[in-house]
């Protein structure tokens, strides 16, 4: 398997507190890559650093073999890795048709993958209002959207960049329980059809258990676990530190 993201040894620290500490990750292309820790384990600290939001104190970022460390959002964005936020970024005064001829439209001129990929723009965006479920929304502002949508929206429009590596913040936080697997299989079948390699934070284990070919664990800026999800969640570190079971190491 092609090699696609590495960390190697990389750190950041806010003053005394260590946000990222001898980060060592090495990612294949075409996984599906789950990031899973308590609130400030390091998770969301991982993604910023790998997408030009954070500065590292200290080691490298390389993606296809490339150092691209220090690079800016932007420019790491035109290299092939996305990312979408736990609040999505939306034109709030904007239709769903309208934000994603806006994404599509930034897309083709500023991503070379994406406007070489990219020969109609008005196809691009019917692709991904069909991808994503959206038609019945074409025409909705997007602050009017429920959440869900919302949330697919803003991968969608993260999506439109033709992204060779996605990086997803909680992807079903705030979506009822009864529509996270619908969203995520909706969006995993829109990633896969596309090649899309995917990192995600994600709280809800069930979440990280279906869709994960891979889990990081995340505690105090450490990686404390890195396996296929099933041995991952039930390492004892895991159960204890993230999972939060008490009974955890006690025998």
């Amino acid at each position: 398997m092609t090699k696609v993201l590495e960390s190697r040894g990389l750190n950041k620290s806010f003053g005394a507190v260590t946000a990222a500490a001898d980060i060592n990750v090495s990612i294949e292309q075409d996984s599906v890559v789950g990031l899973i820790g308590s609130n400030g384990a390091g998770k969301t600290t991982f993604i910023n650093l790998v997408t030009g939001y954070l500065q590292p104190t200290s080691g490298s970022i390389h993606y296809l073999d490339r150092d691209i460390t220090g690079l800016t959002p932007r420019q790491i964005t035109r290299l092939g890795i996305c990312r979408s936020f736990q609040i999505p970024q939306l034109f709030q005064s904007l239709t769903v048709q309208e934000n994603l001829h806006v994404g599509v439209g930034i897309a083709a001129r500023t991503h070379p993958q994406a406007g070489a990929a990219i020969a109609d723009e008005q196809q691009e965006i019917q692709t991904l209002i069909e991808r994503f479920n959206l038609r019945g929304y074409r025409s909705q502002l997007a602050s009017q959207l429920p959440e869900g949508v919302r949330k697919l929206l803003d991968i969608a429009m993260a999506v439109a960049g033709r992204p060779n590596v996605l990086m997803l913040d909680e992807p079903t936080s705030g979506v009822s329980a009864d529509e996270k697997f619908r969203l995520m299989d909706m969006v995993m079948q829109a990633l896969k059809a596309q090649g899309v390699t995917v990192l995600f934070v994600e709280h809800d284990m069930d979440i990280v258990e279906r869709y994960t070919h891979r889990v990081l664990a995340f505690y105090e800026g450490r990686i404390i676990a890195d396996g296929e999800p099933a041995a991952v969640l039930k390492d004892a570190e895991v159960r204890k530190y993230v999972i939060g079971d008490t009974h955890a190491g006690a025998h």
